[in-house]
């Protein structure tokens, strides 16, 4: 999935030809460039940059300084690499995209993961993604300090609020998944998701279910219910959390607390490779 995503957003940069290079630089010229941080928080996508410059020339040497997952400052020398000079300069705009967006996901990542020091509590991540591009995001996060929900639509079955409506409500949602899991062979864990205690009083009753989302619920009603839901559940808080309030929801005793804000709401750190002579 990596060399494909590479693969296709090189074919989107480069199409027919670096015109800008090809015209202006010898094809035998080399060169050495170095990635400079002009930014503060943690960085992320080094060891796919190296996949980047490799998948396009197997011939450029690239020298890693600071490893994924490693706070970095202005000024921080991330990696070098050497070698054609077309080849850096085909795919400087691509490994700079995929670093910057991917430490800003990190950096975000980190500062959340950080306010629940000393909790049980899981940070997740959630589909909110860049579409294409799921995979680096998901990789960020996990540089990040967070962890990562289902991948996709396919990897895990989650009964959210319009397929309970759709299905005619939460005890018809559930027992027809769980036929659909029999007559498929799938294993595949069930979430389900609850917007209120009648809801998952009913799940309660039913059970057959892997995870129960508590969708909106405050701190202070998560606090109620937990002690109804009996431990072979893993538990998960979404919707309405903030920066100001995540640290009460962990303090809650939840396992897991979704936060779509780690892929859709960053802010990229500033990067840029520059030549040295």
């Amino acid at each position: 999935m990596i060399d494909d995503i590479i693969d296709i957003a090189l074919n989107e940069d480069i199409g027919d030809g670096d015109h800008s290079s090809l015209a202006c630089v010898p094809a035998n010229a080399v060169g050495h460039a170095k990635l400079i941080v002009k930014d503060e928080g943690i960085i992320a996508g080094v060891e796919l940059a190296e996949r980047i410059f490799h998948r396009f020339d197997p011939t450029l040497k690239v020298i890693i300084y600071i490893q994924d997952g490693t706070p970095v400052k202005f000024g921080d020398i991330a990696l070098e690499v050497h070698g054609r000079s077309r080849s850096i300069l085909a795919t400087e705009r691509l490994v700079l995209n995929f670093m910057q967006r991917m430490s800003g996901i990190a950096t975000q990542t980190n500062k959340i993961v950080a306010l629940l020091e000393g909790c049980s509590t899981k940070l997740l991540d959630t589909r909110k993604t860049t579409p294409g591009i799921r995979y680096m995001e998901k990789w960020a996060v996990r540089i990040g300090g967070g962890h990562n929900h289902r991948f996709a639509l396919y990897d895990m079955i989650m009964l959210k609020d319009n397929h309970i409506d759709y299905a005619g409500g939460i005890s018809k949602a559930i027992k027809r998944t769980n036929d659909y899991l029999a007559s498929t062979g799938k294993k595949l864990k069930i979430e389900v998701e609850v917007r209120n205690e009648e809801e998952l009083k009913e799940v309660l009753a039913i059970g057959m279910v892997d995870r129960i989302m508590l969708d909106n619920f405050t701190p202070e009603r998560i606090k109620a219910v937990l002690p109804t839901i009996p431990k072979k559940y893993e538990t998960e808080a979404s919707g309405g959390i903030t920066l100001e309030t995540i640290r009460s929801f962990a303090e809650t005793g939840v396992d897991f607390i979704s936060v779509g804000a780690l892929t859709h709401s960053f802010k990229s750190l500033d990067m840029s490779l520059k030549a040295v002579f």
